[in-house]
């Protein structure tokens, strides 16, 4: 049991206690400058021993779900736990490589990440190793740990844990977990990287993509309408060409697949690398992103390796994301005894390009500035993210890759192949096959090869053709609609002399009969002989049965055998083909042919996908519509793709509401009401007018003005005395007019037989604004002896109110 990986301040606190304790963890001092250095220090922690020897079990380091092997980029929660009643103060945990002293920042693999701030931080002279925030007693810390990338080894997760002033560290046993990396499943290519390959010959392999990323595995904001996966673009190549690689900066090219999806600049930067790349791989897009298999077949592509150019790299990106990539990077064929790998599958979790910063599937653009590095998505990264987890767990993975080799060529062993010029010559013709349209550009199918230029045994070319129906994006140039390849004339081949060579079948002959059932033949013939000259077996000529005209009457007529179908009304999906025949002899007693001279059926074509819509990213909101209040705003795209094709049915716009502050409303008032009468019968007086308050002022809104006037008057000037007994009389006229009043409200009130109360007052107006109603009501007061029921009733009236609008 050896002692280490302590803060330094922990150390330093021991050595203060007791210079025993100094001594016993071997803790030798040196000038503080250096221990202010990262460079070495951490070797310091690593080397630092205590002389207590007995095993202990009441510490242990644990990792979530107890794996023996890591997922290089999966992030695991890491656990430093003591069983009770025993606890412990302080702790230093790293994760270093398998073999490594400790020396050097490359000796640390992975990289840990904080849960609890208040309980863990980064060792401040040691970044690599974590440790408590605070000394104080504890029993269980925990910390993410995201595994290094592909190619790393073996690694030692190492705790050191302070008890008191004992010290625990042990290089096996409970506080050390090994884990390596997680091994293919088919585990007979060599470790990465392979610098040289000793294998001998040619391989040939089928790359097989399987995707796995659907709404049912990855619900989380999954995007329904927009889901696929990019064209697959890759290559074989040697080691002194990368196409992508954690750690590493994203190429234009990677950049182009990550982001739009396009393949065009990758492939331009592997066909630029010449010698050494041997194979361009390409797959088409897939939309959706998934289907079964038994409704449409993985994509799959084959490639040739050999000893320089042994390694496989490919990417695709996942659509709709920021920049999202699955893909292999320098997967290595060629084994250790010299062989080529059988097959290798793989899952595959998602990785960022570093080129965009947007967190989900359809984050807006958002440019990564400056350019960060390629690295592998984590379930920690942001809470937006469709692959967050709190817990930390591993990614599920979204596709699966099979690479399967298919072929061998060449001598298999160290000894160089009798003919290297037919290996070289045999995979140049397998890149001639490899289909090398971008998915841009729509053609018809290949026409059938015209004949051999040559008609002897010298070399010559054959070619075939086909149109150019479409091309969806006018940036991207469409290849050629002509193909040539070599060929010799009838009878001439570089096949093995030791066998029979026959030519193709030449065409029926017509029926032996003209009316009736007849015998047809077709024949072959023999294009080169067995070198050790025996004869050929295999037949020359072959017959079938055949009817013409079956009905052989006077009244029948002769027609032609039926020609060659047509070519299928549809190039995918069902379409309609058809045959015709002639009438060589009409009837002879001079009737109508009745024999049908046409012959249509139904044809079935691969399966018809769907061009999908180019369209350019989302520009950026607009502003909102209005300047306060309730309003909306927009963004657009364009359509790249041209119009012949069809519509497009994706949206070309989006609106969405938005919300400003509330607008100020300002103070609404009446119309004036007319000038009273001047308030003196003579001499200086005043006359007012008034108005109302029909919207009190909202959100800042202008303030309410005033809502009475007054102005002077003059009817007349007054002699003497007369303002006074003037005053008399206008007091009495009014009291007089209000008595009036009464007595005729009284009066008025009074139905036959029945004496009423005043009205009521009005009631409350039913609306605010936009025209209510207000009631009042009359009343019985008194009802007369002689009066009848029906004579004496309560009255009612309504009116209208609040009329001005809302």
């Amino acid at each position: 049991m050896k002692a280490s990986g302590l803060h330094p301040a922990v150390m330093l606190l021991l050595c203060f206690i007791s210079s025993a304790a100094c001594t016993s963890l071997g803790f030798t001092e040196e000038p503080f400058e250096r221990a202010g250095k990262a460079d070495g220090y951490c070797s310091r922690v690593l080397r630092a021993q205590s002389n207590r020897k007995e095993s202990n079990n009441e510490f242990r380091l644990r990792v979530e779900g107890d794996p023996d092997s890591y997922q290089p980029g999966s992030t695991y929660r890491v656990n430093v736990i003591a069983s009770s009643p025993s606890y412990f103060r302080g702790f230093t945990l790293i994760a270093l490589k398998e073999g490594a002293g400790g020396d050097k920042d490359d000796d640390y693999a992975g990289n840990f990440r904080i849960i609890d701030e208040d309980e863990t931080q980064f060792m401040t002279n040691c970044p690599h190793a974590v440790t408590e925030s605070t000394p104080r007693r504890r029993n269980n810390i925990q910390v993410f740990w995201t595994a290094p990338p592909t190619g790393s080894g073996c690694v030692l997760l190492k705790a050191s844990i302070v008890q008191k002033k004992i010290i625990f560290f042990q290089d096996e046993g409970p506080l050390t977990k090994q884990m390596c990396e997680k091994e293919s499943l088919y585990g007979d290519a060599t470790d990465k990287p392979l610098l040289d390959c000793c294998a001998c010959g040619t391989a040939k392999y089928r790359v097989t993509f399987y995707g796995n990323w659907s709404e049912k595995i990855h619900p989380k904001d999954y995007p329904r309408r927009a889901n696929h996966w990019s064209a697959i673009i890759g290559a074989s190549h040697s080691k002194n060409y990368v196409l992508w690689e954690y750690g590493g900066s994203a190429s234009d090219g990677v950049k182009q697949v990550a982001e739009l999806g396009s393949p065009v600049k990758m492939e331009e930067e592997i066909r630029q690398k010449g010698d050494d790349v041997l194979t361009v791989i390409k797959m088409k897009a897939q939309w959706p992103a998934w289907q079964p298999l038994n409704v449409r077949a993985a994509p799959s592509a084959e490639f040739s390796v050999d000893r320089i150019r042994h390694l496989m790299s490919f990417l695709t990106m996942m659509g709709p994301s920021p920049d999202w990539n699955v893909g292999l990077s320098a997967e290595n064929l060629c084994t250790k005894e010299c062989g080529w790998v059988q097959k290798v599958v793989q899952d595959l979790i998602p990785w960022d390009a570093g080129t965009d910063s947007g967190v989900s599937y359809e984050s807006s653009n958002k440019p990564t500035v400056p350019q960060e590095k390629i690295r592998p998505l984590t379930s920690l990264d942001h809470p937006q993210s469709p692959f967050y987890d709190p817990e930390g767990g591993a990614i599920t993975p979204v596709a699966r890759v099979v690479v399967e080799r298919i072929a061998r060529k060449g001598e298999q062993c160290n000894i160089v192949p009798d003919n290297v010029d037919d290996i070289v010559a045999d995979i140049a013709q397998e890149e001639k096959e490899e289909d090398d349209t971008p998915e841009t550009c729509i053609y018809s199918n290949w026409s059938p090869w015209s004949a051999c230029s040559s008609a002897t045994c010298e070399k010559g070319k054959r070619m075939r053709q086909r149109m150019l129906k479409a091309q969806l994006d006018l940036s991207v140039p469409c290849p050629h609609t002509q193909d040539f390849e070599p060929c010799m004339g009838p009878g001439c081949s570089d096949e093995d002399g030791s066998t029979c060579m026959m030519s193709e079948w030449i065409t029926w002959s017509p029926c032996s009969m003209s009316c009736g059932a007849g015998i047809r033949s077709r024949e072959r013939y023999v294009k080169q002989f067995p070198e050790d000259g025996s004869l050929c077996t295999l037949p020359t000529e072959e017959t079938e049965n055949c009817v013409v005209n079956e009905e052989c009457s006077p009244s029948s007529c002769l027609v032609t055998e039926w020609g060659e179908w047509d070519a299928c009304s549809a190039t995918c999906g069902l379409g309609m083909k058809r045959r015709e025949r002639m009438v060589k002899m009409p009837p002879a007693d001079g009737s109508i042919c009745g024999a049908e001279v046409l012959e249509v059926e139904k044809c079935m074509m691969p399966e018809c996908h769907t061009i999908p819509c180019l369209l350019t990213p989302w520009s950026e909101w607009s502003d909102c519509s209005v300047t306060c209040g309730k309003g909306s705003r927009t963004r657009q795209r364009m359509l790249k793709s041209p119009l012949e094709l069809g519509e497009c049915t994706e949206d070309l716009e989006q609106v969405e509401k938005c919300m400003l502050p509330e607008c100020p409303i300002d103070c609404a008032m009446s119309d004036w009401t007319e000038w009273s009468e001047c308030n003196k019968s003579c001499g200086k007086g005043h006359t007012i007018r008034t108005r109302v308050v029909t919207m009190e002022p909202q959100f800042g809104g202008d303030p309410c003005p005033e809502t009475i006037q007054r102005k002077k008057c003059k009817v007349r000037k007054c002699s003497r005395g007369q303002g006074n007994s003037d005053d008399k009389k206008r007091r009495k006229e009014q009291r007089e007019k209000r008595r009036s009043k009464q007595v005729k409200t009284e009066v008025t009130s009074e139905h036959p037989g029945c004496k009423m109360r005043p009205w009521s007052s009005w009631t409350e107006c039913t609306k605010q604004c936009g025209g209510g109603i207000q009631e009042r009501l009359m009343t019985v007061k008194q009802k007369f002896k002689t009066t009848q029921l029906s004579s004496c009733k309560e009255r009612k009236e309504i009116r209208a109110c609040n009329v001005h609008p809302c």
